[in-house]
């Protein structure tokens, strides 16, 4: 019997995304591959792993078996990494890191950019991604490090087997169009329009907290979650909005008024890592690289 490990790997990656196609995704491979490579371990094994009747691919007993025993080698060579890692003294793998368009042109480009200078066997690979889909895809082992925000009065969000490190706070900003009255108050702008994400978001949430604390609801007259749209709507004059300094960067300061009225609170940014591959020495040079790169506190 020949158990290729990178095949039980393939069964695991089944085992977690429930469909040859999300195997397929994980892995970065066609789901012709996944289907050949199971092929191949069942005739090995000589008996069925995936029942492949429904629209699920539901492991058989067998299939279970193997797909336990394929994530405890995957711990194993994770541990067996970490060593050789730590015999050689040197950094290096892939990373794989889903993240948001702020974080992305703002800390990630500037920490790859370090990385490659301090710890070149490391490559980093970065997909665009955030919220709950992100720190899904974390825990299905589909990336390695997610960067998320929150409101920063909120606490920072828990999850089983996942390990949280804090990143920075980014401070926000009242914006608004370069034509409009001065403001001297929040309250200034309650008849205003806004721009900004619907309530779910992190920047809606905001942008309710602050406005409810003036005492009014404030009037959304574009809802978008990009900030590059959102500050694009307001330098063309359709509307106010709270934007990070991060995203401030991205704009020219005669296309918009960056008022100096106060904004309790910040966004928080912070790097989720699975417990499993928290201590990889690829991982942690990433995130010192990260931590080098951050704007100062404040």
């Amino acid at each position: 019997m020949d158990l290729d490990p990178r095949r039980l790997a393939v069964l695991a990656a089944i085992a977690r995304r429930g469909t040859l196609a999300g195997a397929a995704a994980a892995l970065h491979v066609t789901p012709s591959a996944v289907s050949q490579q199971l092929a191949q371990l069942e005739h090995s094994v000589g008996r069925p792993l995936v029942d492949r009747t429904g629209r699920r691919a539901v492991l058989t007993a067998a299939g279970r078996i193997l797909a336990d025993r394929a994530e405890a080698i995957a711990r194993e060579l994770g541990a067996a990494e970490r060593e050789l890692a730590a015999l050689s003294g040197r950094a290096a793998g892939l990373v794989r890191v889903a993240a948001f368009a702020t974080v992305i042109r703002h800390l990630l480009v500037p920490a790859m950019d370090r990385l490659a200078a301090e710890f070149p066997d490391v490559v980093c690979s970065i997909t665009e991604l955030e919220g709950a889909t992100a720190l899904r895809e974390l825990r299905l082992g589909g990336i390695d490090l997610t960067i998320t925000e929150r409101d920063a009065v909120q606490r920072t969000l828990q999850h089983r087997q996942v390990s949280v490190v804090p990143l920075c706070d980014d401070p926000y900003r009242v914006v608004v169009p370069v034509g409009w009255p001065p403001v001297h108050a929040l309250e200034d702008l309650a008849d205003r329009p806004w721009v900004a994400g619907p309530p779910s978001s992190t920047t809606g949430q905001i942008l309710d907290r602050v406005c409810r604390e003036r005492g009014f609801v404030p009037r959304r007259a574009h809802a978008c979650v990009d900030y590059p749209t959102v500050l694009a709507l307001v330098a063309a004059g359709h509307g106010a909005t709270i934007a990070p300094d991060l995203a401030l960067r991205d704009m020219h300061r005669d296309e918009i008024t960056v008022t100096a009225l106060p904004v309790a609170g910040a966004r928080s940014l912070d790097a989720h890592v699975t417990a499993a591959r928290a201590r990889v020495p690829a991982v942690e040079a990433l995130l010192s690289c990260l931590q080098a790169v951050l704007p100062p506190s404040r």
